[in-house]
């Protein structure tokens, strides 16, 4: 960096921590913590704005399988970047890229990493010739695998040796670990392991759920068209959550296959799984996490779609506890399942604005207060489904749309799991990836519509509530394909202060 590079550099903000990264090595060592996870089978995209080369947005895109896919994704990824930065502040100057993928097998040697290096040239290239296009300049083109990285763009020996450089050096402080860790930030392990996590069970107990969610789908009907119709229905829900969230703050690690079927199948119905978002106090947050975790992995097939409710809970329960990154993969994960879940749809766009967790908090609160204030069910809020939470004002200017995965760059609506975003701007010190609002912000309302509504083949259900078809195993037709990459809005963030030097 030139002097009068550092001359032009802006101060660092009261309550940030300025980072700067002095190589290729810093670079690959600080994208876990940009992300708040380990990046894997993922493209990433950090633009760099001004003189000083300060950190602009960041997005992060699947590899695709295909590699007839890489051109379009790359052009994709490059529109993208480029167009929400000129929307937030100004377009970049220059671009980091890192291409992440890790060998097949657990003992990876440096050879499978460069046989990784060889195969992903092809995507690296297309990605140069997009962003060329787009008059941005690329800065450093890193694959990162098996722990170590190689540059597509140099080729000497002595500073990118065929075998690749380690991320980091063995039994050496890391500077810039130690930065994240005065910010509060660490990261949360890979993405694949996050979605590994969440897949259903195997055999033999993945039979036995399978038979108990088949037989659970008819008395649940049934329940619905009795003398209590659908109240009844979500009271007993309401019921079966209770006493499931005690055996699991008690300690417990499962529940009966049946009580999980119509827990399952209960929690459909946006009534039920609300009176499930209600856990959400910090001495609940636990023991509901492991909840959630549990019955999503009961969604065995075919009633993989019936995971979206605990998905969603399961990311809100995570964003509460200030493990936005978790969030995020989860809720990804909800709108590839089911891409019209309006709920998790809304908290993805709240979450990648930068929106503080604690208006919806509030909601909540005010919901469980009344309903056991006066022994009995509030009226639902309602929400037409179009509508968001409003991220609150930044004082640094307006709300603007920017990187994030709220809406598809095609005309808003789903959300795919292939595109993720991470908001510009400096690391507040002392504070975890979640919470990332500032102000006060509007108070959603907690039950938007969800789609799959509406007569199904025994007959009507009522408005809101699971369809037939959901309850006895069949898969909605989504609304329409995701898009490779997508869009949300976002606060207007402050200059970064990740500085790129020489």
């Amino acid at each position: 960096m030139t002097a009068d590079d550092r001359a032009t550099t802006p101060a660092p903000h009261p309550g940030h921590l300025p980072v700067r990264l002095r190589g290729p090595a810093d670079m690959a060592e600080m994208l876990p913590y940009l992300l708040g996870f380990f990046p894997d089978d993922s493209i990433v995209a950090v633009g760099l704005q001004g003189s000083a080369l300060d950190q602009g947005g960041v997005i992060r895109i699947d590899i695709p399988e295909d590699p007839a896919d890489w051109e379009r994704t790359a052009e994709e990824s490059a529109r993208l970047l480029v167009e929400l930065s000129e929307q937030r502040d100004r377009r970049p100057v220059q671009v980091l890229l890192y291409l992440c993928r890790d060998p097949a097998g657990s003992a990876a040697a440096p050879e499978d990493g460069h046989a990784v290096l060889t195969g992903l040239r092809p995507l690296a290239a297309a990605l140069a010739r997009a962003f060329q296009a787009e008059q941005v300049a690329v800065k450093e083109s890193l694959c990162v695998s098996a722990g170590r990285w190689w540059s597509f763009l140099c080729t000497g020996v002595d500073c990118c040796p065929p075998e690749g450089t380690p991320v980091r050096a063995a039994h050496q402080p890391s500077p810039l670990a130690a930065a994240a860790a005065f910010a509060g930030l660490a990261p949360r392990g890979s993405r694949k392991a996050i979605v590994a996590g969440l897949a259903a069970i195997g055999p033999p107990g993945s039979e036995t759920q399978r038979r108990a969610l088949e037989d659970a789908g008819p008395p649940f009907i049934r329940e619905l068209a009795g003398p209590g119709g659908r109240a009844a229905a979500v009271e007993r829900t309401a019921g079966l959550l209770a006493e499931a969230m005690a055996e699991f703050r008690a300690g417990a690690r499962e529940l009966d296959a049946a009580r999980t079927a119509r827990l399952l199948i209960g929690m459909q119905d946006k009534l039920g799984r609300d009176r499930a978002a209600e856990y959400a106090e910090p001495d609940e947050l636990a023991a509901a996490q492991r909840l959630w975790r549990f019955l999503i992995q009961r969604c065995v097939d075919p009633f993989e779609h019936l995971a979206a409710p605990p998905l969603t809970l399961l990311a809100w329960t995570s964003w509460l506890a200030d493990d936005s990154a978790t969030a995020r993969v989860v809720l990804a994960r909800a709108l590839e399942l089911e891409p019209g879940y309006t709920l998790a749809q809304l908290l993805y766009e709240s979450l990648n604005c930068g929106v503080s967790p604690d208006a919806l908090l509030r909601v909540v609160r005010r919901e469980r207060t009344a309903r056991l204030r006066d022994g009995q069910s509030p009226p639902p809020p309602e929400l037409p489904p179009t509508e968001a939470p409003v991220a609150p004002a930044d004082p640094a200017g307006p709300v603007a749309p920017a990187d994030g995965g709220g809406g598809a760059a095609t005309g808003g609506g789903a959300v795919p799991a292939s595109a993720s975003t991470v908001p510009a701007g400096s690391v507040p010190a002392g504070s975890g990836p979640g919470r990332q609002g500032t102000g006060p912000a509007p108070e959603p309302e907690l039950s938007p519509d969800e789609p799959g509504s509406g007569p199904g083949p025994t007959g009507p259900t009522p408005a809101d509530g699971p369809s037939a078809a959901a309850v006895r195993g069949h898969r909605p037709r989504p609304q329409r394909a995701a898009p490779a990459v997508t869009r949300v809005r976002q606060v207007r963030a402050r200059p970064s202060r990740h500085t790129i030097g020489d």
